[in-house]
């Protein structure tokens, strides 16, 4: 490192780690990574990204934290995954042994070709018999089929191993994405919703937070089979992720049961948005993919809450889920508070 790398690196950490400070990003090596790329500036996507989450929740919460340092840095760096990585010395190993093989076989065959082709000048020297050039021939014929064996082998290999090479990348990305995403519906997990919830409470920025329940969820999975409850609940991920804008985030809180960030808003407004979600999954309707029927009647229940100074996490959580249970015994596929 040159001394104008020295200087440049000290500066960048002396604004990164201030920065980092201000928006309650905990000092991971990850955060350390994501906020120093960013205050060199040499990846303007991440940037934008960056800005963005910070206009929007005026702190970065560990989850878009993560999920910008897995898109923009990760793939550039380590990828620490023990498994993973004895896999590809396994693969590794396996694809060279074949290629040392074949090479050998290429050698052997190539000094055999050197051979013959002086045996076969003999033929004018040396007056050689047809039965003996014949021989010459037969053993060129032998060689060739071998070496075609073993470089059929070689691609063979090679081809198998570019597929489970292509596994192992899958394999990667399903794995940095399991500390963040729910496998059924991609929405943001409950760990990660955990994490956002404490440090924006914790930083007492302004949001709101929305919990909702499938109505008569049960039914759904007693009348139709747990494959469809499924289908309703990806279903329904999908419409809630598309509603969301202005740095909303949703998240699979469990079983059924979805929560909302709602950034920068006061109640009525998170309010208006609950209600127009509630309208766009009402007009839901899913086929049965075992008798081809469409289910309609598909409906959510949701309770709003805006965080008060001075509030816990759990306090928040816990006035969103009795505004949910209200919404539940006044008939539900209802807002509450009214």
């Amino acid at each position: 490192m040159t001394d104008d790398d020295f200087k440049k690196s000290t500066a960048n950490l002396k604004k990164a780690v201030p920065l980092m400070m201000k928006h309650h990003v905990a000092a991971t090596p990850a955060n350390y990574a994501l906020w120093y790329t960013y205050v060199d500036n040499v990846i303007p996507q991440l940037n934008r990204e960056l800005d963005n989450v910070i206009g929007n929740y005026g702190v970065c919460p560990p989850a878009s934290g993560a999920q910008l340092y897995n898109n923009h840095i990760a793939s550039r760096a380590e990828t620490d995954m023990h498994d993973l990585r004895a896999n590809i010395e396994i693969l590794v190993n396996e694809v060279a042994s074949s290629v040392s093989d074949t090479l050998t076989d290429t050698s052997q065959f190539s000094k055999m070709i050197d051979k013959s082709f002086e045996s076969l000048e003999r033929v004018e020297d040396e007056s050689m018999s047809l039965e003996e050039v014949m021989k010459v021939i037969r053993q060129l014929v032998v060689e060739s089929r071998e070496i075609r064996h073993s470089t059929r082998f070689l691609n063979s290999q090679l081809e198998t191993a570019t597929n489970e090479i292509q596994q192992l990348k899958s394999q990667l990305a399903e794995v940095q994405q399991d500390a963040l995403f729910d496998s059924l519906t991609s929405l943001y997990n409950r760990r990660a919703f955990d994490g956002d919830l404490n440090t924006l409470c914790r930083s007492e920025q302004k949001m709101c937070l929305i919990l909702a329940d499938i109505d008569h969820f049960k039914s759904f999975n007693d009348t139709y089979g747990h494959l469809f409850g499924d289908t309703v609940i990806k279903a329904i991920a999908r419409r809630i992720q598309l509603s969301c804008r202005d740095g909303i985030h949703a998240y699979r809180f469990g079983g059924e049961e979805f929560a909302l960030i709602v950034p920068n808003k006061s109640l009525r407004i998170a309010r208006q948005f609950a209600e127009s979600l509630r309208r766009a999954i009402e007009k839901l309707s899913i086929k049965d993919r075992r008798t081809s029927e469409q289910i309609g009647n598909i409906t959510i229940s949701l309770g709003v809450a805006e965080l008060q100074p001075g509030e816990s996490a759990n306090s928040l959580i816990d006035r969103a889920d009795k505004l949910l249970y209200e919404a539940k015994e006044l008939g539900r596929n209802r807002v509450m508070p009214l």
